[in-house]
């Protein structure tokens, strides 16, 4: 069964129809809520609601890109959690204690053990940098160079012009290569930037 069939069988009360939408962007919904919030828990809380809220507004959407539409609304439930957050700042003690669960999952078996512990350090040293991002910025950097998104679907996802969508880039990406020129040193050597003056 094509998506369109889906979305109108689920709009229609097949759960089911619906079920097999979530199976299908539920990875999708989950990394741009992770590297939007930076946190594993509160991305699956961010993923979960917005499939929620995905459901009980499926009436509403009328046809356009469903990823854009779904993903409008993961975006807009990571930006309540934040604002709740700078509200009530906390550390769940989760944080504190070192967690390699997921690890396993982009495990290469051809990748030797030093090469593994340096991208885990890149991977979190690019984690910390997206994090010091506005939250607009954090999203167009999130859904382009990690999501792989066109121009015009992150425009679609955070309704905001095609303009305004390449400026924020432009602004993320200056602030992103400034952030990892001023931590050089803790970069894998063939990973470190030089500086352009």
């Amino acid at each position: 069964m094509n998506e369109e069939a889906l979305i109108s069988a689920a709009q229609d009360g097949d759960v089911d129809a619906f079920n097999r939408l979530v199976l299908e962007y539920q990875q999708l919904a989950y990394n741009v809520a992770y590297r939007i919030l930076g946190n594993e828990d509160q991305a699956a809380d961010a993923t979960q609601d917005a499939f929620m809220r995905g459901y009980a507004a499926l009436y509403q959407f009328r046809g356009g890109s469903f990823k854009a539409w779904l993903l409008r609304i993961v975006t807009n439930c990571c930006y309540d959690l934040l604002r709740v957050k700078q509200r009530r700042p906390t550390t769940p003690i989760d944080d504190l204690v070192e967690d390699d669960e997921h690890s396993w999952l982009v495990e290469d078996s051809t990748e030797r053990p030093d090469e593994s512990v340096e991208r885990q350090e890149l991977g979190e040293l690019i984690q910390a940098a997206i994090a010091t991002l506005p939250d607009d910025q954090r999203t167009v950097v999130v859904l382009s160079d990690i999501e792989g998104m066109s121009y015009d679907e992150i425009a679609a996802v955070t309704s905001v012009s095609l303009g305004t969508v390449k400026s924020r880039l432009s602004r993320a990406r200056a602030k992103l290569r400034g952030y990892l020129l001023e931590r050089r040193e803790l970069l894998p050597g063939r990973f470190r930037l030089m500086d352009s003056d």
